[in-house]
């Protein structure tokens, strides 16, 4: 099995793509702080504990297990929490990248693939958005990936190292067979929070704008399965260790749900009701965000295998029960 270093191994994303790694072939070598995570080991491959800033201990990973690429998820990912503090975003974000990529070209490994996002868009002139659409983030997690971009084509021109940027939009529901979901500490993502408040678990789903011009008035958002997002990695990764060139990708369906139909989805999977109160709107969150990911699908012949809504929130459902019924409460996952 070809060794392949995962930051972020633990988190949400990052644990899906490990699984779908070992399933095709590679062994994940991952890198986590479990700051924001609780998977404390990974089923499938080595986990080292340390920041993606240390350069001396990536390299000493490096030089242990000799990876030939890198996938690149460790991030910070809460929208409010990046507008009330920037700095710690940049130091994160694009710091850790920074001391990352050093030591990976340091090692000679020249294939990366970027956990980038739509964020870096800001808010869209035209749905839907094309990756050739002007990047003008509006809050500082997306202006942190964005910088991160921008340092990808750079090493590309000084030092000729290759990198996928996927721009994914909002990542959804869990592994089909219940090994790893969605379970963020604080939870602010849409589908666990509104399975939350079906199940009994908080008392309302908080909905934040409901003035928004759109047909209900709520924001829309285009939801990709978490596994599908995975596999557009492993399909990334190989197109670069076949010689392929230096690309941004657009991740999603190119359908747009409200919140409202995610919450209706939601009471139809579980069959309860979801309790709502409105709120203000957040800052930083704009209106309507969905995916023309046509690029990706012609050139990498990716598409999405779970696009519809209900089948994502099922997965959820199905993840959240599973663990809920369990002696152990379900790992917390960043991303």
């Amino acid at each position: 099995m070809k060794p392949v270093l995962v930051t972020g191994a633990a988190g949400y994303v990052g644990s899906h793509t490990c699984k779908v790694l070992a399933q095709s072939g590679f062994e994940p070598i991952g890198l986590d702080t479990l700051e924001r995570a609780g998977l404390r080991e990974l089923p499938w491959g080595p986990i080292a504990i340390i920041e993606t800033a240390d350069t001396g201990a990536v390299a000493r990973v490096l030089a242990r297990y000799r990876p030939v690429a890198a996938l690149h998820f460790a991030a910070y990912a809460y929208v409010g929490e990046s507008i009330a503090q920037p700095a710690m975003y940049y130091r994160n974000n694009f710091g850790g990248s920074l001391g990352l990529f050093e030591a990976l070209r340091t090692a000679g490994i020249g294939n990366w693939v970027f956990s980038s996002t739509c964020a870096t868009y800001g808010v869209p002139d035209v749905l839907p958005i094309a990756e050739g659409h002007p990047q003008r983030p509006v809050n500082s997690y997306g202006t942190s990936k964005l910088m991160v971009e921008r340092m990808l084509l750079d090493c590309d021109l000084a030092h000729g190292v290759r990198s996928v940027a996927l721009r994914y939009f909002n990542a959804a529901g869990a592994d089909p067979d219940c090994e790893v979901g969605e379970c963020h500490e604080p939870e602010t993502h849409v589908i666990p929070l509104a399975i939350r408040t079906a199940l009994g678990e908080q008392e309302a789903f908080e909905i934040f704008g409901t003035d928004y011009r759109t047909p209900d008035g709520t924001a829309i958002r285009d939801y990709i399965h978490v596994t599908d997002l995975a596999r557009a990695h492993v399909i990334a990764l190989n197109y670069l260790l076949d010689g392929g060139s230096s690309e941004a990708f657009n991740l999603g369906t190119g359908q747009g749900h409200s919140v409202r139909q995610v919450l209706a989805a939601v009471e139809a999977v579980t069959g309860r009701e979801v309790r709502q109160r409105a709120s203000p709107r957040r800052a930083g969150d704009p209106p309507m965000l969905v995916a023309d990911a046509s690029k990706i699908r012609e050139r990498l012949g990716w598409a999405a295998e779970i696009p519809d809504l209900t089948d994502i929130v099922r997965t959820a459902v199905d993840w959240h029960r599973w663990w809920r019924s369990q002696s152990t409460a379900p790992p917390a996952h960043k991303g």
